[in-house]
């Protein structure tokens, strides 16, 4: 077989052998296929798509590209995945929960893509954190602690580390297929017993229309089922930042205040708390999603978490007092200052796909694969939908390397929020459970 004549099958539409996409994973794996040829793949999957088998055969080959973890466990294996979103910290907080409800938690996250931030990105921003530590010691910290957050090893899935890089500077990011296999392969080669996806709907996520969120959510059930690993997906609202932080260690920060008790957003809390239950009741570990999420609250207003999330952070090398002193160990911009809203009135839609790609402009993010991250950068106290602000309020802190990366990102900032006379309609922050 030749790379080129299945990216030309797929490019006419045809639908392809699990042998040829095994092929194409395997050329993946160990380079006998070029980036240019990687992409275009990806461009002919973007525009052609795939049916359930092909997504299953993707899947499958991308996961069998690496080892496949296997797990000797007291508790359920678990974890959850965000298609992605602006201001989304679920994962930090919600790994230690489900640790100290008694699941266990090997969470492989992923770096930012695109316009969103990535779980990956915010652990490098705590000074000596292994976001890719050996297997020995990945091991090690599940079973001790219950949770570890950390990247793709060199053995999990290695087809799509490459391929995941490659989309996020092409323009293919937003192929339900791709993301179907990108997801549920780094998945299935955790030895997952339970899986729950937060498929994101609105101007700050890939998915922009519920059609579209749902069809996502139909395929990751659908291709999970199909593989023979059950999957739960909830689809949530990403019309707006889901936190008032948009930036990596600034959202790690405030997630650190989250799980200590003092400043806890009510999204944030809300799609974690539910993601948690869900999860809990799909391990066993609660009569249902009710229960699971009233043993997630628990878990957070005990300080649980909290002491499990210290436990991880210092246990993959970092400060062993982070969770007391977050503050001291993360990198702060030069510039602090505020972007003021134009007019008075009501916040009544957000372009929130906007500020993530703001948050990339100032150095937060990505603009080809070997880009090297800002931590520091970002927007603080971001306003919300429905607020209300006179002229001249801030709309946001915005952090920055220099003033002139201020005013671009203010000027963007500000160009993304829509401010009214009358108030928005309120809108529901769990749309649907798909199963």
């Amino acid at each position: 077989m030749l790379p080129q004549e299945i990216i030309v099958a797929k490019r006419h539409g045809h639908r392809l052998a699990a042998e040829q996409i095994r092929f194409m994973v395997e050329g993946l794996t160990v380079g006998t296929v070029s980036e240019g040829q990687v992409a275009a793949f990806a461009m002919a999957v973007f525009f052609r798509g795939m049916d359930t088998d092909e997504r299953v055969a993707l899947t499958l080959a991308m996961r069998d590209s690496g080892a496949v973890l296997d797990w000797d466990l007291p508790g359920p294996v678990v974890d959850k995945h965000s298609s992605g979103g602006v201001g989304d910290t679920v994962s930090l907080m919600l790994a230690p929960a489900l640790a100290a409800c008694g699941a266990y938690v090997p969470m492989i996250s992923g770096r930012g893509l695109g316009h969103t931030g990535g779980t990956l990105d915010k652990f490098d921003a705590i000074p000596g954190y292994a976001v890719q530590p050996d297997a020995e010691t990945f091991r090690r910290v599940v079973g001790e602690v219950g949770c570890a957050i950390i990247g793709q090893t060199v053995d999990i899935a290695p087809a799509d580390r490459r391929l995941y890089a490659i989309r996020d500077v092409t323009g293919t990011v937003e192929s339900i297929d791709l993301i179907t296999a990108s997801i549920l392969s780094k998945k299935l080669a955790a030895g997952l017993e339970a899986l729950v996806l937060d498929i994101k709907c609105g101007t700050g996520a890939f998915m922009a229309t519920p059609e579209d969120a749902r069809a996502l959510a139909r395929s990751l059930v659908d291709v999970a089922n199909g593989a023979g690993f059950p999957t739960r997906a909830l689809i949530t609202d990403m019309n707006e930042p889901l936190a008032t932080s948009a930036g990596n260690a600034l959202e790690m920060a405030a997630a650190v205040r989250f799980l200590r008790g003092e400043e806890i957003d009510g999204r944030l809390w809300d799609v974690t708390v539910a993601l948690g239950g869900e999860l809990l009741a799909q391990a066993g570990l609660a009569a249902d999603p009710e229960a699971g999420a009233e043993q997630m609250r628990t878990a957070f207003q005990s300080g649980a978490a909290a002491e499990r999330f210290s436990r991880m952070v210092a246990a993959l090398g970092g400060p062993t007092d982070f969770i007391e002193t977050a503050g001291d160990h993360l990198r702060r911009s030069p510039v602090l200052a505020e972007a003021p809203a134009p007019r008075a009135g009501f916040v009544s839609a957000i372009d929130t796909r906007a500020i993530g790609v703001a948050v990339v402009e100032l150095g937060g993010g990505r603009r080809r694969a070997e880009d090297l991250i800002d931590h520091a950068v970002g927007f603080e106290a971001l306003v919300g939908l429905g607020a209300h602000v006179e002229a001249g309020d801030p709309l946001a802190l915005v952090h920055a390397d220099d003033r002139a990366a201020f005013d671009r990102a203010a000027a963007r900032l500000t160009a993304a929020y829509r401010i009214t006379d009358a108030p928005p309609l309120a809108t529901p922050l769990i749309l649907e459970r798909v199963a």
